[in-house]
């Protein structure tokens, strides 16, 4: 799962009012390069939650693999290409592999396997 999937999961168990960001308990991470593409990075920008991302980010840095993310978005960021480098690599090369996805909320975990997050809930859940 990459962080930019990551950016837009929120939980649905029932009773559940503040079900994002989810927080990522990652057991297997890896980093894939992939051709930076500068235009794509900056339209993607203004559609994330910052914040969740800078979370989800320094979650992983503990682990080693990425660097420090502002913790708010810079100004002129479209031309800054180191900035948008950093966020190319937190979005689209760094991949949790095998870990789960904590509900804020109410702690329900959803397991992440092989990269694909689990988000289906049991019927007493939902």
């Amino acid at each position: 799962m990459k962080l930019l999937t990551h950016n837009i999961l929120t939980s649905h168990v029932k009773g559940v009012t503040k079900g994002y960001p989810l927080l990522i308990k990652a057991t297997e991470v890896r980093v894939n390069e992939v051709e930076f593409n500068p235009q794509f990075v900056s339209r993607m920008i203004p559609k994330l939650e910052w914040s969740a991302l800078v979370q989800a980010a320094e979650g992983l840095l503990q682990l080693g693999h990425l660097q420090d993310l502002p913790s708010s978005l810079i100004q002129d960021y479209e031309n800054n290409e180191e900035f948008l480098r950093k966020v190319h690599r937190v979005l689209l090369e760094v991949e949790v592999i095998e870990g789960c996805l904590q509900c804020p909320e109410s702690g329900r975990e959803f397991p992440i396997s092989r990269g694909v997050p689990n988000m289906l809930l049991n019927e007493d859940d939902s």
